[in-house]
């Protein structure tokens, strides 16, 4: 055998140990959990050997040969993330757990608890949708007892410490915490279906005008016309604010461009200004010529010169633009019947005097 042949030999019986302490992939679980009377879960449960009891300290050790079968039950009416946190911590309270979940059903829930907002049936498929399940019982028990442990091969149950207290007063799960058969899983703070439910209730005016939004009727959310009409008017208010928001951005993301384009433009803009309205812009021109046009319209044309006129030697002397004077305007006189009284007394005394002269002259002759 060569030395290669042998060293490639040595290196792969080094690989092959680390290749075995490498742990398996898990695969993402394609499919959901089976109810607890599908044949599956009945395979699975007559699988189990429950003669063999198994203690808590047997289950912490990890070398038990069959499957640890752990039971936790609740309402789980909108499943959220505290009641998958919890079911993960059942999940994992030992190694190798086969994790069955029984959920109550309507009439029970609304008896003990209150109203759900989900149906039972949509709380059936929410929880075995959950990955960390195995198992689900539908219309499970408010009290657990020993034929409901046989039945479905029990080994532990998981709840929180709480007291769960029955209408005696006494713990629901006081017995199985004396038998030993309780783990205890601790609850997610700050969250839980009753505080979806306060959130809801909280702002019911958002949410109501959010389905009305989507096209969801009045009737169908149990709102009354006028309240309808309000809350569409608040949505077209949003609306309109909405897009104020998204011009007044897209006019910020713009501003620095039409600054420079105005700052390049500018120049142009004043030197038109200027060449319309400036002292010898076109619009001054314009005018200036309309308005000699008018004044050579309204102003009369100066009177023609004689020639031999006293004035035309002085008119060639003084220029051909100076005009003579207009003749003097004849005034006017008052017609009154005294003044006329008088002038017919002068006129007679006058034609007397001169009656008398020309007598007078006529005898000298």
């Amino acid at each position: 055998m060569s030395r290669k042949r042998q060293r490639e030999e040595d290196l792969n019986s080094n690989e092959t140990p680390h290749t075995s302490a490498t742990p398996p992939l898990q695969m993402s679980i394609f499919k959901a959990a089976p109810f607890s009377d599908d044949l599956e879960a009945v395979a699975e449960r007559k699988r189990c050997d429950y003669s063999l009891r198994i203690s808590y300290k047997m289950a912490k050790s990890g070398k038990v040969t069959r499957p640890i079968r752990v039971y936790a039950d609740g309402i789980y009416d909108l499943f959220h993330q505290g009641h998958a946190r919890q079911l993960m911590q059942a999940k994992n309270v030992f190694p190798n757990v086969y994790l069955i979940v029984g959920v109550c059903n309507d009439s029970l829930t609304h008896s003990k608890k209150g109203r759900t907002v989900m149906t039972e049936l949509e709380r059936y498929e929410g929880v075995r949708h959950c990955r960390y399940v195995d198992e689900v019982v539908r219309d499970a028990p408010w009290e657990l007892d020993d034929d409901f442990l046989e039945k479905h091969k029990i080994d532990f149950v998981a709840h929180d410490e709480i007291p769960y207290m029955t209408e005696d007063g006494t713990d629901v799960y006081a017995r199985l915490k004396a038998k030993g058969m309780f783990v205890a899983t601790e609850r997610t703070e700050g969250v839980s279906t009753s505080d979806i439910v306060a959130r809801i209730v909280r702002d019911y005016d958002i949410y109501v005008r959010r389905n009305l939004a989507r096209g969801y009727s009045a009737k169908d959310l149990n709102v009354s016309f006028l309240n309808e009409k309000k809350f569409r008017l608040q949505n077209k208010m949003d609306e309109l604010k909405d897009k104020g928001k998204r011009v007044m951005e897209n006019i910020g993301e713009k501003k620095v461009d039409m600054i420079q384009k105005w700052e390049e433009k500018s120049r142009d803009f004043i030197d038109a200004f200027l060449l319309l309205f400036g002292r010898e812009g076109r619009l001054s021109h314009i005018w200036n010529e309309g308005k000699g046009r008018l004044m050579q319209a309204l102003s009369p044309p100066a009177s023609p010169h004689r020639d031999g006129s006293p004035t035309s030697s002085t008119s060639n002397h003084d220029g051909d633009d100076l005009a003579s004077p207009p003749p003097p305007k004849a005034g006017r006189f008052e017609f009154s019947p005294v003044s006329s009284k008088r002038n017919m007394q002068c006129t007679s005394s006058t034609a007397e005097e001169y009656s008398d002269d020309e007598d007078d002259e006529r005898q000298s002759k």
